[in-house]
């Protein structure tokens, strides 16, 4: 074949769909701890623009290994007759209801697949495991084995020396949290498998590193939006008769406002990544998944006040604390001032003071405006959570079905924060509060997305 292709095979079971899933990076593949979910075999391609890297062919797991062994060894004479017998038996169980599963999962191999054997490396090593492998070394196909880890007890090494007589190459592969290393090595097998497909193994790692900078560039774009959109947004209400209006629910609707479109932006850079439905957890607990504007999320995910106070004098980039609040075209600034040590100021002391909550007196046809956000804080605390989001969903496997968690523990997320990376940030924070250009924001944030941050503290 043009490309490296390979059967997934096995005991039912073993975790053959969700190294698939993970190999292909693709969530549709269905996984169930449920025996025999797949009945039939079915192809997912790896590839970049249009061109097929690799192709994994998810199969059924054998069901009458000892049945199907014996058939061919009544069906052939000599280690030359070998292949062409396992040949021989899917031609002759087309539809034959005994044999169903061994038909779907020979017949990619018959066709020209090599192999991929799985097995479960936390179970016990048994002997009725010889028969699949050993109609799996009459294929004549090359062929290689992943010892998958599904639960706590290791056979590993058991597993190890009984493999290492059957197959050319060995791996141990945790299917569900493999990181981009364990899965690049197993690419790089594939060229160690068939020298012709050396070339194809070094162009998937190579399209691999390529496509998660392009990931991470396309999630900064959307967080940079999503920054600009926060910052500057604002709600507004009509006074129809002479009432009095309390600011808090205008300060309530505008906050609910930024947690969907947060929400949204969350949304969109899992699809990035390949996870269009992944369900979150935790949206009501606490720190990330409950409020973008709970006390401790600002916490943990804003800067420290030297830090803020360091930063805004540095270019007086982020001045002011709380709410705008607009009456009829006059806007009461609260805290805020000119200059970087007016900014340092009310960076420090703004960080500390409440939303506004006044009553306002208003008369007919008067317009009140809650927002923007202007507490210096609140880009900090944006960009800390995004990229908070943002590591739990790159690191992620496609294989994982369990709910996305954005709760996290304790720590200060953005104490790392180089002091010159943070003054560049925040004079792009005003650039985008302004409506300017957002290439070197985009720029930066990508730069931010690609230092990895401890998220299991979570």
């Amino acid at each position: 074949m043009s490309f490296p292709t390979f059967a997934v095979v096995g005991h039912p079971n073993k975790g053959k769909s969700s190294i698939v899933s993970t190999l292909v990076e693709d969530a549709s593949v269905v996984v169930s701890p449920v025996p025999r979910t797949t009945r039939e075999s079915r192809a997912f391609d790896y590839g970049l623009s249009g061109e097929t890297l690799f192709r994994l062919v998810d199969t059924p797991g054998f069901q009458r290994a000892h049945a199907v062994l014996a058939w061919l060894e009544a069906h052939a004479r000599s280690a030359e007759d070998r292949p062409r017998a396992v040949a021989a038996f899917v031609d002759a169980h087309d539809g034959d209801e005994r044999f169903v599963d061994e038909y779907e999962l020979l017949k990619p191999l018959v066709e020209g697949a090599a192999i991929l054997y799985v097995v479960d490396g936390s179970v016990p090593y048994g002997s009725e495991y010889e028969a699949e492998m050993e109609i799996l070394r009459w294929t004549g196909r090359p062929r290689m084995a992943l010892i998958n880890t599904i639960g706590a007890d290791d056979f590993i090494e058991v597993w190890r020396r009984a493999l290492d007589q059957y197959f050319s190459i060995v791996r141990v592969f945790d299917a569900v949290h493999a990181d981009v290393e364990k899965r690049t090595e197993v690419f790089s097998a594939f060229g160690a498998l068939d020298p012709t497909w050396q070339r194809s193994a070094d162009r998937i790692n190579a399209a691999m590193l390529d496509e998660r900078v392009r990931r991470r560039q396309a999630a900064a774009g959307v967080i940079v939006d999503f920054l600009g959109i926060a910052m500057n947004a604002t709600v507004e209400r009509t006074v129809s008769s002479e009432q009095t209006i309390d600011t808090s629910r205008l300060k309530a609707e505008l906050e609910a406002r930024i947690e969907r479109d947060e929400q949204r932006t969350q949304a969109r850079v899992a699809e990035i990544f390949g996870f269009r439905d992944l369900v979150v957890e935790g949206r009501q607990e606490i720190e990330v998944g409950e409020s973008l504007f709970a006390e401790r999320t600002w916490q943990m995910f804003g800067l420290s006040k030297s830090q803020l106070a360091a930063t805004a004098a540095a270019g007086g980039a982020l001045i002011g604390g709380g709410f705008d609040l607009a009456l009829g075209g006059a806007t009461a600034l609260l805290g805020s001032g000119i200059g970087a040590a007016i900014g340092a100021a009310s960076a420090w002391f703004g960080s500390q003071r409440a939303a506004d909550r006044r009553l306002f007196d208003a008369h007919v046809g008067a317009r009140l405006k809650v927002g923007p956000i202007r507490e210096p804080n609140f880009p900090w605390v944006l960009l800390g959570r995004a990229w908070f989001h943002f590591q739990l969903v790159a690191e992620r496997n496609h294989a994982r079905r369990d709910a996305l968690r954005l709760v996290v523990g304790s720590g200060q997320w953005m104490e790392n924060l180089p002091a010159l990376e943070r003054r560049e940030l925040a004079r792009e924070f005003v650039r985008l509060r302004r409506g300017g250009d957002r290439g070197r924001a985009v720029s930066l944030v990508a730069d931010l997305l690609n230092q990895p941050i401890d998220t299991r503290k979570s």
